[in-house]
């Protein structure tokens, strides 16, 4: 497997295409918001609790915290990606709309079967729920980035005739029409 990581090695995602640059997710980067974990700070590894199962982890979503909503903030909109993966997108490792008064939230809450309380997770490039790193053994550190957006009203069940639980992640992303109070982001890396 090291061998096919090293083959691939310099080929990424463009990060040009993670939802944080979408147009219709565009908003003020309020310095109030700002979203953290007791697990990793900014740019930091991740621990292998939060990992895939396949190389060893838990595929245990970590804490994470936001402080600082814009006033009207009816919804959040969660969305973690690895944007180095070997592929033309980023590979979204979880999408959830989140109550914003549901926070903080615990390791594991964003579990497909059991989320915590005012969580409810979506469909993502793996399936439902969070999804641990896992990248190819060799190709080097991926950053997987925690984007939480503040959206100003919540997102209607079937955004362009799909319902929110089976619409793909990328379908989704785009259909979001909700004005973005505010944004913030967290990135972790792991490398094997």
């Amino acid at each position: 497997m090291t061998l096919l990581g090293r083959l691939l090695k310099n080929r990424k995602a463009d990060p040009a295409l993670a939802a944080w640059h979408l147009p219709n997710l565009q908003g003020p980067e309020s310095p109030t918001l700002t979203l953290t974990s007791r697990q990793f700070g900014d740019g930091e590894t991740m621990p292998l609790e939060q990992c895939a199962k396949h190389i060893g982890g838990k595929d245990l979503s970590p804490h994470l915290d936001w402080t600082g909503l814009p006033t009207g903030t009816a919804q959040l909109l969660l969305v973690v990606e690895d944007i180095d993966v070997p592929m033309s997108k980023p590979a979204v490792h979880c999408v959830a709309l989140i109550d914003p008064t549901a926070g903080p939230l615990e390791p594991g809450a964003l579990a497909a079967r059991q989320p915590a309380p005012g969580v409810r997770p979506l469909r993502a490039t793996i399936g439902r729920g969070y999804h641990g790193p896992g990248p190819i053994k060799g190709h080097g550190p991926h950053r997987y980035v925690f984007q939480v957006f503040a959206l100003g009203a919540a997102l209607p069940d079937a955004p362009a005739g799909t319902p929110l639980d089976r619409a793909r992640p990328r379908a989704l992303l785009a259909a979001v029409t909700a004005p973005v109070l505010g944004r913030a982001r967290l990135t972790g890396v792991y490398e094997r």
